[in-house]
């Protein structure tokens, strides 16, 4: 492709990213951006994640660099980079990244007919923004097809407020990935941004009680599990830290339910009197 088509496919694909940033003193714009806010530490932190992950892999900082930019689908590029250190053929790889992310396919044909009239460049462009969270948030606040021109603007605004942010701290996250993966000693490897991973998918369950306590019962297990073979310890530790954030959380439901029906009932015979 000569270097001047490249050039201006690039600057029109900026161009469109633009566009969708100047959409942000829209109030429906906004509503997007605050349906997906309370995410975005998450989403960050899952970037810094595969940031640091793609660093230990053995890529070069540009390729780093190049890939979070380019690829932009955080589980592709974890199932990728063990393919990429063992030096698999690059069609492996390239079929191992289109595998995970088939699950996009059910998600296009959710929402691509609510877009089908916009130029293809737009299209692509959000497409290639569009993740799982920002198609659920989407779906929850318009899940039907737009009847009016308003409607149709809204939904296209609404979807610019959930995907540009969402692309933004990504990008935050993982170049700062990038940069600390090359302070983290070597000889941690792979290892090191596992274990940051599962403490971004334990940190958010932490939030009440239930999920809190069946964390700590689930560490202490796979602790003192640790010994077992074939890493049975882990399992097992899931496996009762599950059941007791699960009976946790029913005996709360079941203590919490004669209070309410107490104050139902309260309710009535004030408005009975």
């Amino acid at each position: 492709m000569p270097a001047t088509i490249r050039h201006h496919r690039f600057s029109s694909a900026a161009f469109a990213f633009l566009i969708m940033l100047k959409d942000w003193n829209s109030p429906i714009y906004r509503e997007g951006f605050r349906a997906c806010a309370p995410s975005l530490f998450g989403m960050g932190a899952w970037g810094m994640v595969v940031g640091v992950a793609m660093i230990k892999a053995g890529l070069s900082l540009p390729q780093a660099l190049g890939m979070t930019l380019l690829v932009f689908a955080g589980s592709a590029q974890l199932a990728a980079l063990p393919l990429i250190v063992a030096n698999a053929p690059i069609w492996v790889i390239f079929a191992t990244a289109l595998i995970v992310n088939l699950r996009f396919l059910i998600m296009s044909a959710l929402i691509a007919p609510r877009f089908a009239h916009l130029p293809w460049l737009r299209r692509t462009l959000l497409g290639f923004l569009t993740g799982d969270l920002t198609v659920a948030l989407f779906m929850q606040r318009f899940p039907t097809m737009w009847q009016t021109p308003a409607e149709e603007r809204d939904q296209v605004f609404y979807l610019h407020g959930l995907v540009v942010p969402n692309w933004i701290v990504w990008q935050i996250g993982s170049i700062l990935g990038i940069l600390a993966g090359s302070q983290v000693p070597t000889h941690w490897g792979l290892g090191f941004a596992g274990t940051l991973a599962i403490l971004c998918i334990l940190l958010p369950l932490m939030r009440n009680r239930p999920g809190f306590i069946g964390v700590v019962v689930a560490g202490a297990v796979a602790v003192a599990a640790h010994d077992l073979p074939y890493k049975l310890g882990l399992l097992l530790a899931v496996l009762i830290g599950m059941a007791v954030s699960m009976w946790i959380e029913e005996h709360m439901e079941l203590a919490a339910a004669p209070e309410a029906s107490a104050s139902v009932t309260s309710e009535q015979e004030k408005r009975d009197e």
